[in-house]
């Protein structure tokens, strides 16, 4: 399988990025995504000269656009300008330290059980629910990621962390030499257990990507359970490449979630904070949109396939 070079895969991204942030009025965002026509805008712009009716308020009476499909465009495009915001600055300088997964130590390597054995990377990435994705290797923008693993690596030095990692390998510890899938359900189970909290409630902050030990201390919300799940899969040999930390819009709750994926030889699996099981990707098409997906390596930003879109708008 061909794979562009960093620098073909970011400017890919940024294109796209671009693009997308361009294009900031609602109604140009749902005919870019093809969920009402050019005409159709145009009828509800003539209809909202004549009241004082929002663009949005006007397409949802006039049975154009769910309520739904609205509140996800708008919600994609202000956590796309939160991801990209950074990364287009730093490109328009020119120039920029870009930092890359070389630059970030690979702390979770630090607690690798001994005696574990990897799976090798894997054959393929199957799409994401369907959707495209694009590739970077700048992870600049990403500060909650990469101030994570500092702040890790920092407590992983400190004795007063050793016996919640010392329980943690303990409890990894009975899943070593099954498949990858059964560590993975493993891995869901144990972590589940954890108790969930919001972050302005355990942090006083609105987002606050927690280390595993924090989280196994004080607990956390969905991300804090994903990162958790990585580092552990980590623990038990699962290779960097297997694996990312995914950004998702839950169509059913419509809010922003956060889960882990995990390429095995069965395709993507979702372990995931709010179900016991651990489910394969296309399983979850209808209940789950990626936004972004994000490991050590790299980050990947997706979006409705070319094919979709087309289709809508006819």
């Amino acid at each position: 399988m061909h794979r562009p070079n960093s620098s073909q895969s970011r400017k890919g991204v940024f294109v796209t990025l671009r693009a997308l942030l361009d294009h900031s009025r609602i109604g140009e965002l749902l005919v870019l995504r093809g969920l009402i026509t050019n005409d159709q805008l145009e009828t509800a712009l003539d209809e909202r000269r004549s009241c004082a009716l929002p663009l949005g308020e006007i397409l949802i009476r006039n049975n154009i656009i769910s309520r739904r499909a609205l509140t996800y465009t708008l919600w994609r495009q202000r956590a796309l300008r939160f991801v990209a915001g950074g990364l287009l600055f730093f490109m328009t300088l020119g120039g920029f330290s870009k930092r890359s997964f070389a630059d970030i130590a690979d702390v979770p390597a630090k607690v690798t059980l001994a005696g574990v054995s990897g799976f090798g990377q894997p054959s393929a990435y199957p799409a994401l629910f369907g959707a495209d994705e694009k590739r970077s290797e700048n992870l600049s923008a990403f500060t909650k990621w990469t101030d994570m693993f500092s702040r890790f690596d920092r407590a992983l030095k400190q004795s007063s962390s050793q016996n919640i990692v010392d329980q943690m390998k303990r409890d990894l510890a009975g899943l070593k030499g099954l498949s990858l899938k059964e560590r993975a359900i493993g891995v869901n189970s144990l972590m589940n257990k954890q108790r969930y909290i919001l972050d302005n409630k355990n942090w006083g902050k609105s987002d606050y990507w927690a280390t595993p030990i924090e989280f196994l201390t004080r607990g956390g919300d969905c991300e804090d359970f994903a990162i958790a799940k990585y580092v552990a899969l980590r623990a038990l040999g699962v290779e960097e490449e297997r694996m990312r930390i995914a950004i998702v819009h839950d169509n059913i709750k419509n809010i922003p979630h956060a889960i882990l994926i995990v390429y095995s030889a069965e395709g993507a699996l979702v372990l995931d904070n709010q179900n016991p099981d651990v489910k394969k990707a296309d399983s979850l098409r209808t209940r789950y949109r990626p936004i972004f997906s994000i490991n050590r390596q790299a980050w990947w930003l997706h979006s409705a396939p070319e094919t979709t879109l087309v289709a809508s708008a006819e």
